[in-house]
């Protein structure tokens, strides 16, 4: 049985959950609105203030699916109560990000500043040398934020680039001089 698939969701107060043929469920909550089509072959259904998944049988496909399908439903739940943030840091000598109105301005040592229109559902804040991403779309937010540091990535030797706060850049040693 999958672990994480067997695991039933908690309903918070102010959230309400419907869910509509074809899987097709609607999570309300105080922070917004999300829906998703679901798979078919899983079961969900509300028991009380608790959505549990159930699937038809062990087939691989199904095993697979069990899991994934919770975890979709339950990101929607946090989505709509907590919402989801994503912190990036901008490093290197002259790179910078400005934000005016819904467009994000990236001058990352290129000939042009690069802009990045806020995606519908997703909101980007500047704090010095962070861009904080906020949304209740947990997918939205991590593709926005993707999408911001595949234009300059972090480089190994100075650290130079766009980079996630909690992530580690694995640093290489540059040249050597001749001896």
């Amino acid at each position: 049985m999958s672990r994480i698939g067997r695991m039933p969701i908690a309903i918070p107060d102010g959230v309400t959950v419907t869910i509509a043929e074809n899987n097709h469920v609607t999570v309300k909550g105080p922070k917004g609105t999300l829906e998703r089509t679901l798979p078919a072959e899983m079961e969900i259904k509300l028991e009380g203030s608790e959505v549990v998944v159930s699937r038809p049988n062990d087939l691989k496909k199904m095993k697979s699916l069990h899991g994934l399908t919770r975890t979709l439903v339950n990101n929607m739940v946090v989505g709509v109560t907590n919402g989801f943030t994503k912190e990036l840091e901008v490093n290197g000598v002259g790179y910078r990000a400005a934000k005016a109105g819904k467009v994000l301005t990236l001058n990352l040592g290129y000939s042009h500043p690069v802009e990045m229109e806020d995606p519908e559902g997703v909101e980007s804040k500047v704090d010095g040398n962070k861009i904080i991403i906020s949304g209740i779309d947990k997918e939205k937010v991590g593709q926005y934020a993707a999408e911001i540091r595949d234009k300059r990535r972090p480089e190994p030797y100075k650290g130079k680039g766009i980079k996630y706060a909690d992530e580690v850049i694995r640093r290489k040693v540059g040249k050597t001089g001749k001896k």
